[in-house]
Protein backbone atom coordinates (compact mmCIF):
# COMPACT_ATOMS: atom_id res chain seq x y z
CA UNK A 1 0.00 0.00 0.00
CA UNK A 2 1.72 3.34 -0.86
CA UNK A 3 1.39 6.30 1.58
CA UNK A 4 -0.94 8.68 1.46
CA UNK A 5 0.04 12.27 -0.93
CA UNK A 6 -3.42 14.05 -0.78
CA UNK A 7 -5.54 15.15 2.18
CA UNK A 8 -8.60 13.26 2.94
CA UNK A 9 -11.92 14.29 1.40
CA UNK A 10 -13.19 14.90 5.05
CA UNK A 11 -10.14 16.90 6.27
CA UNK A 12 -10.28 20.45 5.84
CA UNK A 13 -7.24 22.51 5.20
CA UNK A 14 -5.22 23.80 7.79
CA UNK A 15 -2.06 24.48 9.44
CA UNK A 16 -1.38 20.30 9.26
CA UNK A 17 -0.58 20.84 5.34
CA UNK A 18 2.46 22.16 5.87
CA UNK A 19 3.81 19.32 8.67
CA UNK A 20 6.38 16.70 7.10
CA UNK A 21 4.28 13.99 5.74
CA UNK A 22 4.68 11.11 8.37
CA UNK A 23 3.48 13.83 10.75
CA UNK A 24 0.33 14.58 8.87
CA UNK A 25 -0.55 11.06 9.12
CA UNK A 26 0.19 11.63 12.80
CA UNK A 27 -1.99 14.75 13.05
CA UNK A 28 -4.94 14.08 11.27
CA UNK A 29 -5.77 10.67 12.87
CA UNK A 30 -5.62 12.47 16.44
CA UNK A 31 -8.35 15.47 14.41
CA UNK A 32 -5.53 18.19 15.19
CA UNK A 33 -6.78 20.12 11.80
CA UNK A 34 -10.90 19.28 13.55
CA UNK A 35 -10.65 20.85 16.64
CA UNK A 36 -13.96 20.93 17.58
CA UNK A 37 -13.75 17.69 19.05
CA UNK A 38 -11.47 18.62 21.61
CA UNK A 39 -13.95 22.01 22.29
CA UNK A 40 -16.21 19.17 22.98
CA UNK A 41 -14.74 17.20 25.06
CA UNK A 42 -12.87 20.28 27.14
CA UNK A 43 -16.45 22.19 27.47
CA UNK A 44 -17.75 19.51 30.07
CA UNK A 45 -14.80 19.19 32.34
CA UNK A 46 -15.12 23.29 31.96
CA UNK A 47 -18.59 23.00 32.96
CA UNK A 48 -18.33 20.76 35.89
CA UNK A 49 -15.46 22.52 37.27
CA UNK A 50 -17.72 25.83 37.21
CA UNK A 51 -20.31 24.19 38.34
CA UNK A 52 -18.46 22.84 41.40
CA UNK A 53 -17.43 26.08 41.78
CA UNK A 54 -20.82 27.38 43.44
CA UNK A 55 -20.72 25.36 45.84
CA UNK A 56 -17.46 25.94 46.93
CA UNK A 57 -16.49 28.97 45.49
CA UNK A 58 -13.55 29.68 42.92
CA UNK A 59 -10.51 28.64 43.71
CA UNK A 60 -6.74 30.24 42.23
CA UNK A 61 -6.34 26.29 41.50
CA UNK A 62 -9.21 26.22 39.17
CA UNK A 63 -7.91 27.92 36.38
CA UNK A 64 -4.40 25.20 36.53
CA UNK A 65 -7.70 22.59 36.49
CA UNK A 66 -8.84 24.28 33.90
CA UNK A 67 -5.52 24.53 31.47
CA UNK A 68 -4.57 20.64 32.43
CA UNK A 69 -8.31 19.88 31.20
CA UNK A 70 -7.91 20.84 27.85
CA UNK A 71 -3.96 19.62 27.52
CA UNK A 72 -6.28 16.36 28.54
CA UNK A 73 -8.50 17.06 26.19
CA UNK A 74 -6.60 17.29 23.16
CA UNK A 75 -4.63 13.96 24.03
CA UNK A 76 -8.05 11.93 25.22
CA UNK A 77 -9.71 13.14 22.25
CA UNK A 78 -6.78 12.03 19.93
CA UNK A 79 -6.25 8.93 21.02
CA UNK A 80 -10.11 8.42 20.84
CA UNK A 81 -9.76 9.16 17.21
CA UNK A 82 -6.95 6.94 17.49
CA UNK A 83 -8.78 3.78 18.99
CA UNK A 84 -11.91 4.82 16.10
CA UNK A 85 -9.73 4.69 13.63
CA UNK A 86 -7.68 1.41 14.40
CA UNK A 87 -11.78 0.05 14.65
CA UNK A 88 -12.92 1.63 11.37
CA UNK A 89 -10.16 0.88 9.13
CA UNK A 90 -12.20 -1.83 6.78
CA UNK A 91 -15.46 0.00 7.01
CA UNK A 92 -13.13 3.61 6.07
CA UNK A 93 -11.86 1.89 2.84
CA UNK A 94 -15.17 1.53 2.01
CA UNK A 95 -16.36 5.29 2.40
CA UNK A 96 -14.75 8.08 -0.24
CA UNK A 97 -15.39 10.80 2.68
CA UNK A 98 -12.76 8.43 5.23
CA UNK A 99 -10.90 6.69 2.28
CA UNK A 100 -7.82 8.46 2.52
CA UNK A 101 -7.39 8.68 5.74
CA UNK A 102 -4.37 7.67 7.25
CA UNK A 103 -4.87 4.14 7.84
CA UNK A 104 -6.96 3.38 5.33
CA UNK A 105 -4.78 5.06 2.95
CA UNK A 106 -1.35 3.39 4.09
CA UNK A 107 -0.03 7.16 5.45
CA UNK A 108 0.24 5.21 9.28
CA UNK A 109 0.77 1.46 9.49
CA UNK A 110 -1.26 -0.30 12.57
CA UNK A 111 2.04 -0.69 14.62
CA UNK A 112 2.77 3.68 14.33
CA UNK A 113 -0.88 3.78 15.12
CA UNK A 114 -0.88 1.68 18.43
CA UNK A 115 2.74 3.54 19.43
CA UNK A 116 1.14 7.21 19.10
CA UNK A 117 -2.14 5.94 21.12
CA UNK A 118 0.15 4.53 23.74
CA UNK A 119 1.96 8.39 23.23
CA UNK A 120 -1.00 9.84 23.80
CA UNK A 121 -2.40 7.77 26.36
CA UNK A 122 0.53 8.34 28.69
CA UNK A 123 -0.18 12.39 28.15
CA UNK A 124 -3.29 11.81 29.46
CA UNK A 125 -1.95 10.06 32.45
CA UNK A 126 0.12 12.74 33.42
CA UNK A 127 -3.16 15.02 33.47
CA UNK A 128 -4.95 12.51 36.00
CA UNK A 129 -1.82 12.29 37.89
CA UNK A 130 -2.83 16.07 38.39
CA UNK A 131 -6.29 15.34 39.59
CA UNK A 132 -7.82 15.09 43.58
CA UNK A 133 -8.58 11.32 44.53
CA UNK A 134 -11.79 10.96 43.84
CA UNK A 135 -11.37 12.63 40.23
CA UNK A 136 -8.90 10.35 39.78
CA UNK A 137 -11.07 7.50 40.23
CA UNK A 138 -14.13 8.34 38.45
CA UNK A 139 -12.07 9.63 35.58
CA UNK A 140 -10.66 5.73 35.51
CA UNK A 141 -14.23 4.79 34.80
CA UNK A 142 -14.62 6.24 31.11
CA UNK A 143 -11.97 3.96 30.16
CA UNK A 144 -14.30 1.16 28.93
CA UNK A 145 -16.88 3.87 27.64
CA UNK A 146 -13.66 4.77 25.26
CA UNK A 147 -12.91 1.93 24.18
CA UNK A 148 -16.26 0.40 23.51
CA UNK A 149 -17.35 3.45 21.47
CA UNK A 150 -16.28 2.51 18.39
CA UNK A 151 -18.25 -0.82 18.18
CA UNK A 152 -21.66 0.50 18.92
CA UNK A 153 -22.35 1.71 16.05
CA UNK A 154 -22.25 -2.06 14.65
CA UNK A 155 -24.62 -2.92 17.67
CA UNK A 156 -27.36 -0.20 18.32
CA UNK A 157 -28.96 2.59 16.64
CA UNK A 158 -28.18 4.97 19.66
CA UNK A 159 -23.97 4.94 19.09
CA UNK A 160 -24.73 8.94 19.83
CA UNK A 161 -25.98 8.01 23.29
CA UNK A 162 -22.86 5.97 24.07
CA UNK A 163 -20.65 9.34 22.39
CA UNK A 164 -22.51 11.22 24.76
CA UNK A 165 -21.56 9.36 28.10
CA UNK A 166 -18.46 9.21 27.05
CA UNK A 167 -17.99 12.95 25.75
CA UNK A 168 -19.32 14.33 28.51
CA UNK A 169 -17.64 12.03 31.43
CA UNK A 170 -15.10 15.33 31.85
CA UNK A 171 -18.69 16.91 34.00
CA UNK A 172 -18.08 15.10 36.96
CA UNK A 173 -14.50 14.96 37.24
CA UNK A 174 -14.56 18.56 36.68
CA UNK A 175 -17.07 19.06 39.15
CA UNK A 176 -15.01 16.65 41.69
CA UNK A 177 -11.72 18.91 40.70
CA UNK A 178 -13.68 21.58 42.32
CA UNK A 179 -14.77 20.09 45.32
CA UNK A 180 -18.13 19.51 44.53
CA UNK A 181 -20.34 18.03 47.09
CA UNK A 182 -23.78 17.37 46.03
CA UNK A 183 -25.51 14.55 43.76
CA UNK A 184 -28.81 15.36 42.59
CA UNK A 185 -28.08 18.24 40.43
CA UNK A 186 -24.80 17.28 38.80
CA UNK A 187 -26.32 14.05 37.81
CA UNK A 188 -29.12 15.74 36.53
CA UNK A 189 -26.44 18.12 34.74
CA UNK A 190 -24.50 15.33 33.35
CA UNK A 191 -27.80 13.90 31.66
CA UNK A 192 -28.97 16.92 30.44
CA UNK A 193 -25.42 16.84 28.59
CA UNK A 194 -25.85 13.20 27.25
CA UNK A 195 -29.07 14.94 25.59
CA UNK A 196 -27.36 17.57 24.29
CA UNK A 197 -24.63 15.28 22.51
CA UNK A 198 -27.25 12.92 21.12
CA UNK A 199 -28.71 16.04 19.54
CA UNK A 200 -25.50 17.75 18.26
CA UNK A 201 -24.09 14.29 16.87
CA UNK A 202 -27.50 13.25 14.91
CA UNK A 203 -27.11 16.28 12.92
CA UNK A 204 -23.42 15.54 12.07
CA UNK A 205 -24.80 12.06 11.52
CA UNK A 206 -27.27 13.51 8.84
CA UNK A 207 -24.08 13.85 6.50
CA UNK A 208 -23.26 10.04 6.07
CA UNK A 209 -26.74 8.60 6.20
CA UNK A 210 -26.18 7.37 2.87
CA UNK A 211 -22.80 5.80 2.85
CA UNK A 212 -23.57 4.74 6.50
CA UNK A 213 -26.45 2.66 4.96
CA UNK A 214 -24.27 1.22 2.51
CA UNK A 215 -21.58 -0.04 5.07
CA UNK A 216 -24.33 -0.68 7.24
CA UNK A 217 -23.41 1.56 10.17
CA UNK A 218 -25.65 2.32 12.52
CA UNK A 219 -27.13 5.95 13.89
CA UNK A 220 -30.10 8.15 15.30
CA UNK A 221 -29.66 10.33 11.84
CA UNK A 222 -30.97 6.77 10.04
CA UNK A 223 -33.01 5.89 12.73
CA UNK A 224 -34.50 9.05 12.68
CA UNK A 225 -35.00 9.35 9.36
CA UNK A 226 -36.90 11.97 7.97
CA UNK A 227 -38.39 12.92 11.66
CA UNK A 228 -34.39 13.75 12.65
CA UNK A 229 -35.62 17.36 13.38
CA UNK A 230 -38.33 16.76 15.34
CA UNK A 231 -36.44 14.47 17.35
CA UNK A 232 -34.09 16.64 17.76
CA UNK A 233 -36.18 19.60 18.69
CA UNK A 234 -37.46 16.78 21.72
CA UNK A 235 -34.09 15.34 22.69
CA UNK A 236 -32.83 19.50 22.45
CA UNK A 237 -36.00 20.08 25.01
CA UNK A 238 -34.88 17.41 27.33
CA UNK A 239 -31.46 18.75 27.21
CA UNK A 240 -32.48 22.71 28.28
CA UNK A 241 -34.89 21.22 30.99
CA UNK A 242 -32.17 19.08 32.48
CA UNK A 243 -29.36 21.37 32.45
CA UNK A 244 -31.89 24.24 33.42
CA UNK A 245 -33.06 22.75 36.74
CA UNK A 246 -29.52 21.78 37.24
CA UNK A 247 -28.04 25.55 37.04
CA UNK A 248 -31.55 26.57 39.13
CA UNK A 249 -31.68 24.47 41.56
CA UNK A 250 -27.81 23.93 41.89
CA UNK A 251 -26.70 27.80 41.98
CA UNK A 252 -28.69 31.04 41.84
CA UNK A 253 -32.01 30.57 40.63
CA UNK A 254 -32.09 34.10 37.95
CA UNK A 255 -28.98 33.48 36.57
CA UNK A 256 -29.68 29.80 36.11
CA UNK A 257 -32.65 30.45 34.05
CA UNK A 258 -30.92 33.63 32.32
CA UNK A 259 -28.20 31.31 31.18
CA UNK A 260 -30.99 28.05 30.19
CA UNK A 261 -32.34 30.35 28.49
CA UNK A 262 -29.52 32.19 26.20
CA UNK A 263 -28.45 27.92 26.20
CA UNK A 264 -32.04 26.62 24.57
CA UNK A 265 -32.00 30.33 22.35
CA UNK A 266 -29.27 28.90 20.79
CA UNK A 267 -30.37 25.07 20.30
CA UNK A 268 -33.05 26.62 18.67
CA UNK A 269 -31.52 28.49 16.50
CA UNK A 270 -30.01 25.45 15.19
CA UNK A 271 -33.10 23.37 14.41
CA UNK A 272 -34.62 26.38 12.11
CA UNK A 273 -30.86 26.36 10.52
CA UNK A 274 -31.48 22.79 9.50
CA UNK A 275 -34.85 23.09 8.58
CA UNK A 276 -34.33 25.96 6.18
CA UNK A 277 -30.86 25.15 4.61
CA UNK A 278 -30.49 21.28 4.67
CA UNK A 279 -28.22 18.70 5.74
CA UNK A 280 -25.77 20.79 3.72
CA UNK A 281 -25.12 22.78 6.95
CA UNK A 282 -24.95 20.31 9.13
CA UNK A 283 -21.43 20.55 9.55
CA UNK A 284 -21.80 24.32 10.83
CA UNK A 285 -24.25 23.70 13.20
CA UNK A 286 -22.60 20.96 14.78
CA UNK A 287 -19.44 23.57 15.08
CA UNK A 288 -21.78 26.10 16.10
CA UNK A 289 -21.89 23.71 19.33
CA UNK A 290 -18.51 25.07 20.87
CA UNK A 291 -20.67 28.28 21.35
CA UNK A 292 -23.65 26.51 22.79
CA UNK A 293 -21.34 24.77 25.29
CA UNK A 294 -19.40 28.14 26.14
CA UNK A 295 -22.20 30.32 26.98
CA UNK A 296 -22.91 27.91 29.98
CA UNK A 297 -19.16 27.59 31.02
CA UNK A 298 -19.27 31.45 30.72
CA UNK A 299 -22.29 31.66 32.45
CA UNK A 300 -21.50 30.22 35.11
CA UNK A 301 -18.13 31.28 35.76
CA UNK A 302 -19.31 34.95 35.69
CA UNK A 303 -21.99 33.96 38.33
CA UNK A 304 -19.15 32.27 40.78
CA UNK A 305 -17.83 35.01 40.59
CA UNK A 306 -20.30 37.45 41.60
CA UNK A 307 -20.79 35.23 44.33
CA UNK A 308 -17.44 35.32 45.46
CA UNK A 309 -17.66 39.51 45.95
CA UNK A 310 -20.94 39.36 47.27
Amino acid sequence: MTAQTTRPADAPPSWVDRLPQKFQGFARLSRVDRPIGIWLLAIPCWMGLAFGALDEGWQPLNLFYGILFAIGSIAMRGAGCTINDLADQDLDKQVARTAERPLPSGAVTRTEAYLWLAVQLLVGLAVWLFLPLDAKIVAMLSMPLVIAYPFMKRITWWPQAWLGMTFNWGFPVGYLTAGGNDLLWPVLFYLGLIAWTIGYDTIYARQDVEDDALVGIKSTARLFGDHTIPAVAGIYGLCALLIGLALSYGGPRVPGVMITLAFLCHLVWQLVMLKSKGDGVALFIFKSNRDAGLLIVFGVVVTVALMNLG
